[in-house]
C-alpha cells in the first residue's frame, strides 16, 4: 500500500478521463469495473486494511485526504470567479438543488448506490468524504449536463459498515468555458473548482509523494513547470476536470454550495 497515493491519482484521473483531451463520442463501459479500457483492479490493490498501514501509508492517506479536501485553496486549486446574478440564475440553481436532493434521498442507503452502478473510491482508506462514482454518468457529463445524473455521490462514514449521504458532485470537461460552466450551474450562485499545478515525480520515485512535506503531487511544494522539470518531474497544469459539490440537505445557499465545507474535510 506504499504506492497508495500514486495509485489514487492514477485511478481518479482515469475515472475523470472526460476532463482530458478532445471529446469523443461516448461509449458504454464494458462492465461496472472498467471504463475506457481501465482495469479497476488497480483500486483493489490499494484497499489494504487500515490495521496494516505503515507510517508511510499514513502519510499517503493524509495526502489523499488533503486532495479530497482541496487543500487550502492555494496553488494547487483554482476556482471560477463569481459573476453578477442575472434573471433566472436563482431558479436554475434551485432546480439543480432539487434534483440533487432527489438523488440524495434516493441513495440514502449506500447499498442501493452500489447496486445501481456507483463504485466507492478507496473504500478501505480512511477519508473525511467518500466519493461513490458512476462512470457512465461521468462520461455523460462530458457532453451534457443532467442534474439527475451526478458523477459522484458524497458520503460520510458512520461506524464501521455504514455511510451517510451528504451531497453529490457534478463534473464538467477540463476545457469547458466559463459560459458552459455557467450554463450548467450559475456562477453567480456556485463556484466550480479544478486541481492544478501537479508535478509528478520522476519515474520510479512515487514514494516522494508520501513524505510529510512532499515536493511532488497535489500536496507538493512544486507549483511551476520550470521547477518541476528541473527536479526531473512531469508537470500537468490541470489534472482533473471541473467539479462542483452540492449539499442539498443544508438550509442556506452558503451551506448548499459550500466550498469551505470541503476545505474542512482536509486533515
Amino acid at each position: 500500500m506504499k504506492r497508495i497515493l500514486a495509485s489514487s491519482i492514477f485511478i481518479f484521473a482515469t475515472l475523470t478521463a472526460w476532463a482530458q483531451g478532445p471529446l469523443q463520442s461516448p461509449a458504454a463501459p464494458a462492465s461496472n469495473n472498467s471504463m475506457q479500457g481501465m482495469d479497476m483492479s488497480a483500486s483493489a490493490s490499494s484497499n489494504d486494511s487500515h490495521e496494516n498501514m505503515t507510517s508511510a501509508d499514513a502519510n499517503a492517506v493524509r495526502a489523499m485526504n488533503s486532495m479530497q479536501g482541496h487543500m487550502d485553496m492555494g496553488p494547487h486549486m483554482k476556482m471560477t470567479p463569481m459573476r453578477i446574478a442575472v434573471p433566472g440564475d436563482e431558479e436554475r440553481a434551485s432546480a439543480v438543488v432539487a434534483s440533487a436532493r432527489k438523488v440524495a434521498e434516493q441513495y440514502q442507503d449506500y447499498k442501493k448506490a452500489l447496486a445501481d452502478g456507483f463504485v466507492i473510491f478507496l473504500p478501505n482508506v480512511p477519508q473525511r468524504q467518500y466519493h461513490f462514482t458512476n462512470y457512465r454518468y461521468a462520461m455523460e457529463a462530458v457532453f451534457d449536463f443532467n442534474p439527475d445524473h451526478p458523477t459522484s455521490l458524497l458520503y460520510e462514514k458512520e461506524g464501521d459498515d455504514n455511510y451517510k449521504i451528504i451531497g453529490v458532485m457534478y463534473t464538467a470537461p477540463k476545457h469547458a468555458s466559463m459560459s458552459e460552466l455557467d450554463s450548467r450551474v450559475p456562477l453567480s450562485i456556485a463556484q466550480w473548482h479544478a486541481h492544478i499545478n501537479l508535478c509528478l515525480p520522476p519515474k520510479g520515485q512515487n514514494q516522494q509523494m508520501l513524505s510529510s512535506n512532499p515536493k511532488f503531487g497535489l500536496a507538493g511544494s512544486i507549483i511551476s513547470r520550470d521547477k518541476c522539470e528541473a527536479a526531473g518531474g512531469r508537470f500537468i497544469p490541470q489534472i482533473f476536470g471541473w467539479m462542483v459539490h452540492v449539499y442539498p440537505f443544508e438550509q442556506t445557499q452558503q451551506g448548499i454550495w459550500s466550498v469551505e465545507r470541503q476545505k474542512d474535510h482536509a486533515d
